[in-house]
């Protein structure tokens, strides 16, 4: 039989057949160029999502429906921010308005009280020192009383002041100082009741604590405050003029939507472009119409309010501080001297009632010409007339003082005579007290009337925007529903 041959091939190996071992890599024949890999081919570099975003917005604008839809967002966001940017400038300026009337204008007062209670604590120690054994127990209240206010004063003005700010410095500083000086009045006086002399250097030690520090420090404190007051005098009447530009901007935008619209479809009207419309006008006219009443009620709540306060307080001050010189001028008995430029020696407190006495009616002046009603002028006219007087019998008093009959001085000074200074002294007091609550009260007007104009304002103006807006969306939405 004949045998068939033996294929040359040699079966696969299978699995199970141990791997052949790899024929190395022949070197290149000479000569003979190695064959180059294909090259590969890169992906470009991805876009990003605003170059895309921007791609389709152009691609939606060379149609009509994309056109509409970019104009719509476009009013439509045009609109909410203008709303958002009023609301947010109405309402600092309402806050500012309201920290005027409730805040700072009070924290000025009371700094101005503060100065006031101090200056008449200090001319109540001085006539309670030259009563002596006859001292008026109405006159140790009043100086009693005078500590406490400042006392409780200091403790609101600590409690609205900003921890580590100027003000809080200062009152911090009154707060220390303000028992030591009691003690010194209280030395004084015991040493007085008792016929000792010493007691006049313990008053004068008080007082020079009062006039070279406690009074300086609380005239700070009300020029701070005072500063404060003005910035929110500021903050409340600036103009809002990003929330008009944009106001501005916006009815622009939605009157050239509206011109388009007719033009295309010869529509006059679209309800909801006019929606919009409407609306953005009512809050831009209630912006402008709102802040100007406001601003006109607080530049005069400024002018016929604040500014007659300040020079009312300034003319109680130089009254206080006239009688305290006028006290010390016979506690002292000329043992205090001042040499003025032309070398003339003269009695220092004498000198200083003087200069008060003359600050007194120059204030007096200022404050009569600042009050816009008679029931602001009378109180100043009266307190002008009342100084007058008290001119004239300390002049007299005086004459008694220089000729050495001291009794009778401090008899026409502190009240054993029959027309006292003291009389005079209590007269202005009382009329610039009279003065200063009626101005007070004018102020509160004018700042109330100018806040409340601004009442509601942020909360409309937010609520009008987005009732334009979706007037701007709905109008817009209208015209896109032709197309479909």
């Amino acid at each position: 039989m004949t045998q068939t041959p033996k294929s040359s091939t040699a079966p696969p190996p299978d699995a199970g057949s141990p791997t052949m071992p790899s024929v190395p890599p022949q070197p290149p024949h000479p000569g003979r160029t190695p064959a180059t890999p294909p090259a590969r081919t890169l992906a470009p570099p991805r876009r990003t999502a605003f170059a895309e975003g921007l791609d389709e917005l152009r691609a939606a604008a060379t149609t009509e429906p994309g056109r509409l839809r970019i104009i719509g967002a476009l009013l439509a966001l045009l609109v909410v921010a203008f709303g958002a940017i009023a609301a947010w400038q109405m309402t600092e300026r309402a806050t500012a308005a309201d920290d005027v009337l409730h805040r700072s204008q009070p924290l000025t007062s009371d700094a101005a009280d503060i100065y006031r209670s101090l200056a008449d604590a200090n001319t109540a120690a001085a006539s309670g020192y030259l009563a002596g054994l006859q001292e008026k127990p109405a006159m140790r209240e009043g100086y009693e009383t005078d500590i406490r206010t400042a006392a409780a004063k200091l403790v609101t003005a600590a409690a609205n002041s900003e921890p580590g700010s100027t003000s809080a410095n200062t009152i911090t500083e009154l707060s220390r100082l303000l028992p030591e000086y009691k003690g010194l009045v209280e030395t004084a006086r015991a040493n007085n009741r008792q016929g000792y002399p010493v007691g006049g250097a313990y008053l004068r030690a008080a007082n020079e604590m009062m006039q070279q520090k406690m009074l300086p420090a609380a005239q700070k404190l009300h020029q701070t405050e005072n500063q404060r007051l003005r910035d929110d005098y500021a903050d409340a009447k600036s103009f809002p003029w990003a929330a008009a530009g944009l106001g501005v901007l916006a009815l622009a935008g939605l009157v050239w939507a509206q011109r388009r619209n007719y033009r295309r479809t010869n529509r006059v009207l679209n309800h909801g472009l006019v929606t919009a419309t409407a609306a953005s006008t009512v809050v831009l006219l209630w912006l402008t119409v709102g802040h100007t009443i406001a601003r006109s009620g607080l530049n005069d709540s400024y002018e016929h309010g604040v500014r007659s306060l300040n020079v009312l307080h300034e003319a109680r001050i130089a009254s206080l501080t006239a009688r305290s010189d006028e006290n010390l001028t016979l506690v002292r008995r000329g043992a205090d001297t001042r040499s003025l430029p032309d070398g003339t020696v003269v009695d220092a407190y004498e000198w200083g009632y003087d200069k008060e006495i003359d600050e007194l009616g120059e204030a007096l002046l200022r404050a009569e010409g600042l009050a816009d009603d008679t029931a602001g002028k009378k109180p100043v006219q009266d307190a002008n007339g009342f100084m007058k007087v008290w001119k004239d019998r300390h002049g007299a008093a005086r004459d008694d003082n220089e000729s050495g009959n001291y009794q009778a001085a401090r008899d026409r000074v502190i009240g054993a005579a029959k027309e006292p200074t003291s009389v005079c002294f209590d007269n202005v007091d009382k009329a610039l007290a009279t003065a200063l609550t009626h101005e007070q009260n004018e102020f509160r007007q004018a700042a109330d009337d100018g806040r409340d104009s601004l009442t509601g304002l942020p909360t409309g103006a937010a609520v009008l925007a987005v009732l334009g807006a979706v007037g701007a969306v709905l109008g817009i939405g209208r015209r896109l529903s032709e197309y479909r």
